[in-house]
């Protein structure tokens, strides 16, 4: 089985966005991939926040929804849409949702993304407040798919890894990490939060990414990755536009944590009764 990480560089015109997505899906399509993961904000990257709120689409149809059914039934795919904002939320904040569908097109699972990226970067004057305009996720999802057991997640939800030793624990076999990392932060972290994530849960991370200049003036750093199960990075897109496939092996991984059962040693796995 083979999976497919797409890099992007979105803007503020969801027809480009979604003509750019589509090219980079068929490039992975006529790799062989059988799962292709899509960027964090591939549909829709506004020239301000609070763009989004006017680009936001009703839940279960909309361009970005109507495309990535349409793409999935086309290409016979499973697709990880990275996010598009959805609305619904009772304080008009939007959903920063993650969305998947399957290989006719139905889809299968949402994601609403957990953790905001409410931050000042240190020594820089490049400050951030995602939950503005976005209201948090609060339900992690696993699912099954042809290519594993699936563990969805989005970009500043990667350096809390007690989300993800929820995810293996539920069966995850491959971390899906859609992200729009700044390139400061990604410069720093970005690879060894990957690979982190990886190595301590025995899986299997693809981490498709936002990259290069955008026309709100920001700066994305991309580095689209798969990490293997062992936290080898089996293929990487530094920068630029494109996608990379890279192949996976359930049986190989079910060995080595088999030979190598690390997620069976974890001491506060669940919580201990205090000593009479």
């Amino acid at each position: 089985m083979k999976l497919a990480a797409i890099q992007m560089t979105s803007g503020p015109d969801v027809a480009d966005n979604l003509a750019q997505a589509h090219e980079l899906l068929v490039a992975a399509a006529r790799q062989g991939a059988q799962l292709a993961a899509l960027p964090e904000n591939f549909s829709f990257l506004g020239l301000r926040d609070a763009d989004k709120l006017a680009a936001a689409e009703s839940d279960g149809a909309g361009p970005a929804q109507d495309f990535l059914a349409a793409a999935a039934r086309e290409l016979g795919l499973w697709i990880i849409a990275g996010t598009v904002p959805l609305a619904g939320g009772a304080d008009g904040r939007v959903a920063a949702a993650s969305l998947v569908y399957d290989a006719r097109g139905e889809r299968v699972a949402r994601y609403d993304k957990i953790h905001l990226f409410d931050v000042h970067l240190p020594g820089r004057a490049e400050s951030y407040r995602e939950s503005a305009h976005v209201a948090p996720g609060h339900s992690a999802v696993v699912l099954d798919s042809p290519c594993g057991r699936l563990g969805l997640s989005v970009c500043y939800d990667v350096r809390f890894p007690e989300l993800y030793r929820h995810l293996s624990g539920a069966g995850a076999q491959v971390l899906l990490v859609p992200s729009a990392f700044t390139t400061p932060t990604g410069r720093a972290h970005w690879e060894t939060l990957l690979r982190a994530r990886a190595i301590e849960n025995l899986c299997y991370v693809v981490a498709p990414a936002q990259s290069g200049f955008h026309p709100n003036g920001r700066e994305t750093y991309g580095d689209s990755m798969i990490v293997d199960f062992w936290g080898r990075v089996l293929r990487r897109l530094p920068r630029g536009r494109g996608c990379v496939v890279a192949p996976i092996d359930l049986q190989r991984q079910a060995q080595v944590r088999g030979s190598f059962p690390a997620l069976q040693h974890r001491a506060f796995a669940q919580p201990r009764q205090a000593p009479v």
